[in-house]
């Protein structure tokens, strides 16, 4: 069977949902492809830069996510190998595009406030592509129950495991060799932390805590681990990525520890951290005819900056200002190439931005982590300040840009 549908978004993560809800708030229909049977929640919670809430004030769902989760006020970097504070970064300064914002956001409820907003037949679940195909100017998306979509425009936002980013041409993400363990612990009666970031950095480890509201403290660990811990934790339980997790601490206080202890173990995952090596984000193709990508589908990154949910919150307003231009423009030249062009525009758009975030955070990652004496030295004492300041300058877009006006 097939069914004709304008707009085909793969993929009801943060981008897929975000670039659908734009398209709405534009009075634009799309049909978003997600292939479980109910709403993704994995990832636990991320921090919310300010790029991030311009783009969902864009979207009109800024109120009510800050309604359910805390403002933070600065970030704290302290050594593991000293316990000493090495620097502080207020988030009160000024950005020059304005005012900075930074939250901890739970992504089951950022997932659900981008859904609830959507018609109801937007999202279509138990819907696995398996294969595009050309047929003139439309792509036929062929899924696994047998039915096909011919789409006008084809939108992959389904993931770092894209079939439309393979369709494309560009490769699986590169694995950096480090990896992630996450987590969330919930207190009843309130967690007693500060509204602030609080990381600490050394020993070949970066962990960090972050209050999402009152009662919930969400945390991480990355680092890069020895043959002998992959063997370790390759099978590891919840229990044993606790254990090893808080062996791993170094000299932080015992507030601080407590949160890893209190944490429920079906709340910690493990994931290895990979990216897309920066120069395919420049020679490959973000877009190509009535086809392009988006969020993690296009440019997966390390952690480090916490600018992937971000970024691909900025990717969905932009991205829905392009095709809603080629859509609603009746200029002499055909839909067709007013598809293709406006997709150009945001492949142009993005790719500097893309390079620019994968590579500054690959390379925080490195510096953060890359525990050397003489680096170490260096980081404590004069670049401690100057690397937290990258959360907010990488955070510091031009408000113009997210802006829903077609």
């Amino acid at each position: 069977m097939e069914i004709d549908s304008d707009i085909v978004i793969v993929g009801a993560g943060i981008s897929g949902l975000a670039t659908a809800l734009a398209l709405h708030r534009l009075g634009i229909k799309s049909l978003v492809l997600e292939s479980s049977d109910i709403l993704r929640a994995a990832g636990i919670a991320f921090t919310t830069w300010t790029n991030a809430w311009r783009a969902l004030d864009a979207l009109g769902i800024g109120d009510s996510l800050r309604q359910q989760h805390g403002q933070l006020f600065g970030i704290y970097t302290s050594s593991t190998v000293t316990g000493d504070v090495t620097s502080y970064v207020p988030f009160t300064n000024k950005g020059k595009h304005g005012d900075h914002e930074v939250r901890c956001v739970r992504r089951k409820a950022l997932l659900e406030a981008l859904a609830k907003d959507l018609p109801n037949d937007t999202i279509r679940y138990s819907a696995k592509v398996v294969s595009i195909e050309e047929s003139g100017s439309f792509k036929l998306v062929h899924l696994a129950d047998g039915s096909t979509l011919k789409a006008k425009v084809l939108l992959g936002c389904d993931g770092v495991t894209s079939v439309v980013a393979k369709w494309l041409g560009f490769k699986k993400p590169s694995l950096t060799g480090r990896s992630a363990i996450r987590g969330c612990a919930y207190y009843k009666d309130g967690h007693g932390f500060e509204s602030k970031f609080q990381q600490f950095v050394g020993n070949g480890v970066r962990y960090g805590i972050v209050p999402c509201d009152d009662t919930a403290v969400y945390w991480f660990l990355t680092w890069c681990p020895s043959v002998q811990e992959n063997n370790t934790l390759q099978d590891a339980d919840q229990l044993k990525l606790k254990q090893f997790v808080l062996s791993k601490l170094g000299k932080v206080p015992e507030q601080v520890k407590a949160v890893i202890e209190d944490t429920e173990l079906e709340e910690i995952v493990r994931a290895p951290l990979g990216y897309r090596p920066p120069w395919e984000i420049v020679f490959g193709s973000i877009s190509k005819e009535n086809v392009c990508v988006a969020g993690d589908a296009c440019h997966p990154m390390t952690p480090d900056l916490g600018q992937g949910g971000c970024s691909a919150l900025e990717d969905g307003v932009i991205l829905a200002r392009c095709v809603a231009n080629a859509l609603l423009n009746h200029e002499n030249e055909d839909q067709y190439q007013r598809i293709k062009n406006g997709l150009e525009k945001y492949a142009k758009e993005r790719r500097w931005r893309a390079f620019d975030l994968i590579s500054t955070g690959y390379l925080l990652g490195w510096i953060q982590e890359f525990d050397w004496f003489g680096m170490r030295f260096i980081r404590e004492k004069f670049l401690s300040a100057y690397l937290s300041g990258l959360f907010l300058n990488k955070a510091d877009v031009d408000l113009t840009q997210l802006v829903l006006e077609s």
